[in-house]
């Protein structure tokens, strides 16, 4: 683990579920060298784990602020935590 890696937890409420937000969440994780995983939650928002550079990451949360054409972001709320550097890759829970 570098020591400029940093964890992201993020939170994006709104029309983010049944809009391929996932799937193209990932994409553009993988796109900027981005760990981590991505899920719906019950309540209708997605979490995600975002673990890289901070400019990698900075670039995915930014994404999540807009998402996929047919997404209605509503809020993005976004937690820096310690790395873990335990992602081989990023998934889709």
């Amino acid at each position: 683990m570098s020591s400029d890696t940093i964890q992201a937890r993020v939170l994006v409420t709104g029309i983010v579920q049944g809009v391929f937000f996932r799937v193209e969440t990932k994409k553009a994780a993988l796109g900027n060298n981005v760990k981590g995983w991505v899920q719906n939650l019950d309540d209708g928002s997605v979490e995600a784990v975002f673990e890289g550079t901070k400019e990698d990451v900075d670039k995915v949360v930014e994404w999540c602020h807009q998402g996929p054409d047919a997404a209605f972001v509503g809020n993005v709320e976004t937690k820096e935590q310690s790395p873990l550097s335990n992602f081989d890759d990023f998934e889709i829970k």
